[in-house]
């Protein structure tokens, strides 16, 4: 067999192992895929030396959410939840096809939205988005980095919280840190000073679920929860690019003030939403035809297969 019909997939440690067991559905289908057109499948890490490893080889790649290393690598990613999916030349997301493209509420059938809408909220959350509600406070998932303005980013998210200060002057503002973020020194008195400043920032360390539940809107940068928080019906604006843009509010295209003044009266469909980027826009990984949409994706990226 010839190195260059070898696809390595570059895993962290943990992950690797479970998936030369065969254990992993997503990457055992694609291997499956790439096994059927006469290719064959290896496993690497995905550190620097990796990294170096897979620019001498002459096969392809695969990169668990990390940028492709070449033309012959793509990266994956879970899309928000499991088992959904996509496979792309690029590791930003919002540089993905599916953020590039017009989401058409009217090219959706309401009946399957409806019932993928109930299915997917019963599954992740049980009762809760049922009994959502709204009691008057914004909810601010943070990620890393509060001091830095990023090149994806329209501010720093320290920023972002005192555009949220600013501009809704009324609604208490619940903020959480990101559970796998390490923040420094700075960032936390950052933080606290702004705390202690406005009477109605806190900053709480309990889940999710219960602020997306109970929130009037939600504003992130580009959270994942605030994706979630489409499951809760709650408005999203948006400080960053992201893929999944198409029915939150931008503050790049609106402006902070604008996004933030019209997020509590916001009501855009959120089953066809989600149907749309989830069902259609992702691979399905636990579907049948999950073993052809991967290789359509993958055609579609020049592969052999």
């Amino acid at each position: 067999m010839n190195a260059r019909d070898t696809v390595t997939f570059h895993l962290h440690p943990k992950l690797r192992r479970q998936a030369e067991n065969a254990n992993h559905n997503f990457i055992a289908t694609v291997s499956e895929v790439l096994e059927a057109a006469g290719l064959v499948v290896a496993f690497d890490s995905d550190d620097q030396a990796a990294r170096l490893r897979a620019m001498a080889r002459p096969g392809r790649s695969m990169w668990l959410m990390q940028r492709p290393v070449n033309a012959r690598a793509l990266v994956f990613r879970k899309t928000y939840l499991y088992p959904f999916w996509h496979i792309e030349k690029v590791a930003e997301r919002w540089e993905w096809p599916v953020a590039k493209a017009q989401f058409d509420p009217g090219s959706v059938d309401p009946r399957k939205a409806a019932n993928f809408y109930r299915f997917w909220r019963n599954r992740l959350f049980d009762d809760a988005p049922r009994a959502a509600r709204r009691d008057g406070f914004v909810f601010v998932p943070l990620q890393g980095k509060l001091l830095e303005k990023r090149s994806f980013q329209c501010a720093s998210p320290i920023d972002m919280l005192k555009s949220v200060l600013a501009h809704d002057t009324t609604r208490q503002v619940v903020v959480t840190l990101h559970p796998n973020e390490t923040y420094s020194t700075a960032e936390q008195a950052a933080l606290a000073a702004l705390a202690d400043n406005h009477a109605r920032l806190s900053v709480q360390d309990a889940g999710k679920v219960r602020y997306l539940q109970n929130c009037d809107y939600v504003v992130t940068q580009n959270s994942g929860a605030g994706f979630m928080g489409l499951f809760f019906g709650k408005p999203l604006v948006l400080f960053g690019k992201t893929d999944c843009h198409h029915i939150g509010l931008s503050v790049a295209e609106l402006g902070a003030a604008r996004a933030i003044v019209a997020a509590p009266s916001h009501a855009p469909d959120y089953p066809s939403y989600l149907y749309w980027f989830l069902q259609v826009q992702a691979i399905n990984a636990g579907r049948p035809e999950a073993t052809t949409r991967i290789r359509n994706v993958l055609r579609g990226h020049g592969w052999p297969v």
